[in-house]
Protein backbone atom coordinates (compact mmCIF):
# COMPACT_ATOMS: atom_id res chain seq x y z
CA UNK A 1 0.00 0.00 0.00
CA UNK A 2 3.00 2.57 1.30
CA UNK A 3 4.54 1.17 -1.92
CA UNK A 4 1.91 2.09 -4.27
CA UNK A 5 1.32 5.53 -3.01
CA UNK A 6 4.82 6.52 -3.40
CA UNK A 7 4.46 5.18 -6.34
CA UNK A 8 1.18 7.81 -7.46
CA UNK A 9 2.83 10.67 -6.20
CA UNK A 10 0.67 10.65 -2.97
CA UNK A 11 2.78 13.13 -0.11
CA UNK A 12 3.23 11.44 3.00
CA UNK A 13 0.81 14.13 4.88
CA UNK A 14 -2.01 12.31 3.09
CA UNK A 15 -1.58 8.74 3.03
CA UNK A 16 0.34 8.68 6.33
CA UNK A 17 -2.61 9.76 8.56
CA UNK A 18 -4.83 6.95 7.46
CA UNK A 19 -1.76 4.29 7.48
CA UNK A 20 -1.15 5.83 11.51
CA UNK A 21 -4.86 4.75 11.68
CA UNK A 22 -5.07 1.61 10.53
CA UNK A 23 -2.03 0.56 12.63
CA UNK A 24 -4.02 2.02 15.68
CA UNK A 25 -7.05 -0.17 14.70
CA UNK A 26 -4.85 -3.36 14.69
CA UNK A 27 -3.53 -1.92 18.36
CA UNK A 28 -7.18 -1.97 19.49
CA UNK A 29 -8.17 -5.71 17.99
CA UNK A 30 -6.04 -7.13 20.30
CA UNK A 31 -6.81 -8.49 23.51
CA UNK A 32 -6.17 -4.85 25.01
CA UNK A 33 -9.62 -4.04 23.51
CA UNK A 34 -11.40 -7.11 24.04
CA UNK A 35 -14.78 -7.02 25.87
CA UNK A 36 -13.34 -8.45 29.05
CA UNK A 37 -10.63 -5.70 29.18
CA UNK A 38 -13.31 -2.42 28.09
CA UNK A 39 -16.20 -3.70 30.74
CA UNK A 40 -13.57 -3.46 33.63
CA UNK A 41 -13.39 0.33 33.41
CA UNK A 42 -16.51 0.97 31.18
CA UNK A 43 -19.29 -0.38 33.68
CA UNK A 44 -17.79 1.26 36.94
CA UNK A 45 -18.19 4.86 34.63
CA UNK A 46 -21.69 3.70 33.60
CA UNK A 47 -22.19 3.12 37.11
CA UNK A 48 -21.50 6.22 38.30
CA UNK A 49 -23.00 8.15 35.51
CA UNK A 50 -26.43 6.20 36.21
CA UNK A 51 -26.52 4.39 39.04
CA UNK A 52 -30.33 3.53 38.97
CA UNK A 53 -29.45 1.26 35.82
CA UNK A 54 -30.03 -2.58 36.33
CA UNK A 55 -27.11 -4.99 35.75
CA UNK A 56 -28.66 -5.63 32.46
CA UNK A 57 -28.66 -1.81 31.09
CA UNK A 58 -25.00 -1.13 31.65
CA UNK A 59 -24.63 -4.42 29.52
CA UNK A 60 -26.58 -2.45 27.01
CA UNK A 61 -24.90 0.44 27.31
CA UNK A 62 -21.66 -1.55 27.35
CA UNK A 63 -22.51 -3.46 24.19
CA UNK A 64 -24.03 -0.20 22.03
CA UNK A 65 -20.81 1.86 23.62
CA UNK A 66 -18.78 -0.90 21.26
CA UNK A 67 -20.17 -1.14 18.35
CA UNK A 68 -20.58 2.84 18.17
CA UNK A 69 -16.44 2.68 18.72
CA UNK A 70 -16.58 0.32 15.81
CA UNK A 71 -18.51 2.71 13.43
CA UNK A 72 -16.18 5.77 14.65
CA UNK A 73 -13.25 3.77 13.68
CA UNK A 74 -14.12 3.37 9.94
CA UNK A 75 -15.64 7.07 9.93
CA UNK A 76 -12.29 8.24 10.86
CA UNK A 77 -10.67 5.86 8.06
CA UNK A 78 -12.80 6.69 5.23
CA UNK A 79 -12.37 10.06 5.86
CA UNK A 80 -8.92 10.03 6.10
CA UNK A 81 -8.28 8.27 2.91
CA UNK A 82 -11.25 10.10 1.23
CA UNK A 83 -8.92 13.32 1.94
CA UNK A 84 -5.78 11.40 0.66
CA UNK A 85 -7.50 10.60 -2.62
CA UNK A 86 -9.09 13.86 -3.26
CA UNK A 87 -6.48 16.20 -2.40
CA UNK A 88 -3.41 14.24 -2.50
CA UNK A 89 -4.24 12.57 -5.93
CA UNK A 90 -6.79 15.25 -6.98
CA UNK A 91 -9.63 12.44 -8.00
CA UNK A 92 -12.86 13.34 -7.92
CA UNK A 93 -15.04 12.65 -5.22
CA UNK A 94 -16.77 9.81 -6.38
CA UNK A 95 -13.96 8.15 -7.34
CA UNK A 96 -11.71 8.56 -4.07
CA UNK A 97 -15.24 7.56 -1.75
CA UNK A 98 -15.57 4.44 -3.98
CA UNK A 99 -11.57 3.80 -3.34
CA UNK A 100 -11.86 4.95 0.62
CA UNK A 101 -14.87 2.71 0.96
CA UNK A 102 -12.99 -0.40 -0.74
CA UNK A 103 -10.36 0.15 1.45
CA UNK A 104 -12.40 0.32 4.53
CA UNK A 105 -14.36 -2.84 4.04
CA UNK A 106 -11.10 -4.30 3.28
CA UNK A 107 -9.64 -3.73 6.30
CA UNK A 108 -12.63 -4.16 8.17
CA UNK A 109 -12.91 -8.21 7.06
CA UNK A 110 -9.00 -8.61 7.09
CA UNK A 111 -9.06 -7.13 11.07
CA UNK A 112 -12.02 -9.90 12.04
CA UNK A 113 -9.52 -12.57 10.46
CA UNK A 114 -6.89 -11.20 13.02
CA UNK A 115 -9.23 -11.32 15.46
CA UNK A 116 -9.92 -15.32 14.92
CA UNK A 117 -6.41 -15.87 16.25
CA UNK A 118 -6.61 -13.78 19.44
CA UNK A 119 -7.57 -15.86 22.06
CA UNK A 120 -9.62 -13.39 23.70
CA UNK A 121 -11.39 -12.31 20.44
CA UNK A 122 -13.22 -13.35 18.01
CA UNK A 123 -14.52 -12.78 14.61
CA UNK A 124 -17.70 -11.28 13.66
CA UNK A 125 -19.34 -10.31 10.01
CA UNK A 126 -21.72 -7.83 12.14
CA UNK A 127 -18.73 -6.19 12.98
CA UNK A 128 -17.92 -5.71 9.58
CA UNK A 129 -21.27 -4.30 8.43
CA UNK A 130 -20.91 -1.87 11.13
CA UNK A 131 -17.57 -0.66 10.38
CA UNK A 132 -19.01 -0.56 6.63
CA UNK A 133 -22.03 1.40 7.93
CA UNK A 134 -19.36 3.69 9.64
CA UNK A 135 -16.90 4.19 6.10
CA UNK A 136 -20.45 5.32 4.88
CA UNK A 137 -21.65 7.76 7.37
CA UNK A 138 -18.32 9.14 6.51
CA UNK A 139 -18.22 9.69 3.18
CA UNK A 140 -22.37 10.66 2.80
CA UNK A 141 -21.57 13.46 5.82
CA UNK A 142 -18.72 14.60 2.80
CA UNK A 143 -20.73 14.06 -0.28
CA UNK A 144 -24.24 16.16 1.37
CA UNK A 145 -22.34 18.47 3.94
CA UNK A 146 -21.90 19.13 7.64
CA UNK A 147 -25.17 20.89 7.77
CA UNK A 148 -27.27 18.79 6.07
CA UNK A 149 -25.64 15.83 8.08
CA UNK A 150 -25.79 17.30 11.22
CA UNK A 151 -29.85 17.93 11.06
CA UNK A 152 -31.12 14.67 9.49
CA UNK A 153 -28.70 12.72 12.30
CA UNK A 154 -30.17 14.69 15.24
CA UNK A 155 -33.67 13.53 13.82
CA UNK A 156 -32.30 10.41 13.66
CA UNK A 157 -30.79 10.17 17.50
CA UNK A 158 -34.34 11.77 18.03
CA UNK A 159 -36.78 9.21 16.91
CA UNK A 160 -33.84 6.41 18.34
CA UNK A 161 -34.53 8.36 21.90
CA UNK A 162 -38.28 7.92 21.06
CA UNK A 163 -38.78 4.56 20.28
CA UNK A 164 -36.17 3.38 22.03
CA UNK A 165 -36.88 5.53 25.07
CA UNK A 166 -40.78 3.67 24.66
CA UNK A 167 -39.65 0.53 24.66
CA UNK A 168 -37.08 0.34 27.53
CA UNK A 169 -39.83 1.67 29.66
CA UNK A 170 -42.42 -0.86 27.97
CA UNK A 171 -39.52 -3.47 29.23
CA UNK A 172 -39.03 -1.91 32.97
CA UNK A 173 -42.62 -1.73 33.74
CA UNK A 174 -43.45 -5.30 32.43
CA UNK A 175 -40.22 -6.50 34.77
CA UNK A 176 -40.94 -4.15 37.92
CA UNK A 177 -37.85 -2.76 37.39
CA UNK A 178 -37.56 0.98 38.21
CA UNK A 179 -36.95 3.26 35.04
CA UNK A 180 -35.86 6.32 36.79
CA UNK A 181 -34.48 9.38 34.35
CA UNK A 182 -35.80 7.04 32.01
CA UNK A 183 -38.93 8.60 31.93
CA UNK A 184 -37.73 12.05 30.98
CA UNK A 185 -36.55 10.17 27.34
CA UNK A 186 -39.12 9.39 25.25
CA UNK A 187 -41.08 12.75 25.98
CA UNK A 188 -38.47 14.85 25.66
CA UNK A 189 -37.49 13.42 22.37
CA UNK A 190 -41.11 13.47 21.37
CA UNK A 191 -41.27 17.42 21.85
CA UNK A 192 -38.08 17.95 19.86
CA UNK A 193 -39.70 16.18 17.26
CA UNK A 194 -42.83 18.17 17.42
CA UNK A 195 -40.59 21.57 17.97
CA UNK A 196 -38.16 20.85 14.92
CA UNK A 197 -41.18 19.97 12.25
CA UNK A 198 -43.07 23.49 13.21
CA UNK A 199 -39.84 25.13 12.73
CA UNK A 200 -39.10 23.60 9.61
CA UNK A 201 -43.01 24.11 8.30
CA UNK A 202 -42.14 27.99 9.45
CA UNK A 203 -39.06 28.25 7.58
CA UNK A 204 -40.61 26.60 4.23
CA UNK A 205 -43.22 28.86 4.28
CA UNK A 206 -40.97 31.80 4.75
CA UNK A 207 -39.21 30.90 1.72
Amino acid sequence: MVGYLYHRGVRPKYWLPPILWMTIIVGLSTDAGSSEHTESWLLPLFRTLAPWATPAQLEVLHWLTRRLAHLSEYAILAALWLRAFVRGRNLTPRNAGLLALTISVAWALLDEVHQSFVPSRSASIADVLVDTLGALVALTVAHVGWRQAVDRTTATLLWIALVGGAGFLLVNTVLGVPSGPLWLTAPTAAMALIVRTMVARQRSRRS
